[in-house]
Formats: C-alpha cells, structure tokens, sequence
C-alpha cells in the first residue's frame, strides 16, 4: 500500500489500495493525539482526477501539497 502525507501538518493522508481488483484512493483526516487521536475516511474514488475535486470539496490542501510518506 502506497501513502502520501500532506508536507504543512501531516494530518491529511491518501493512501492507495488494490480492492477487488481496482486501485483505490482513499482520502484520511487524522486527529491529533491530544484530542484522541483515531482518524476518519472523507472518501474513496478510483481516479487521480477524481481525487484531485475530492481534495478540493473537502480539504485545505492540493495534490501538490503531498509528498510520500517515509
């Protein structure tokens, strides 16, 4: 499973998944530890241009903004 991680806080994550025979882009939001932590699933699409409006409708961050996660 590939994963890449927004550079400003980290919190923001899109990870790719082979489900069924399709890759999936699955968008995450994580909390913070402090407010416990746990993570929520904005929404999975099948397309990088898919991703790219999902990104848009509900993140402050843009493609451009990811890097790989280490």
């Amino acid at each position: 499973m590939s994963e890449w991680v927004c550079g400003c806080c980290g919190r923001w994550r899109v990870s790719v998944e082979l489900i069924r025979g399709r890759y999936v882009y699955r968008l995450v939001h994580r909390y913070p530890r402090r407010f416990g932590g746990g993570k929520n699933v904005l929404g999975e699409v099948g397309s990088v241009t898919e991703l790219a409006e999902l990104l848009r409708r509900v993140a402050p961050v843009s493609l451009a903004d990811l890097h790989e996660a280490a």
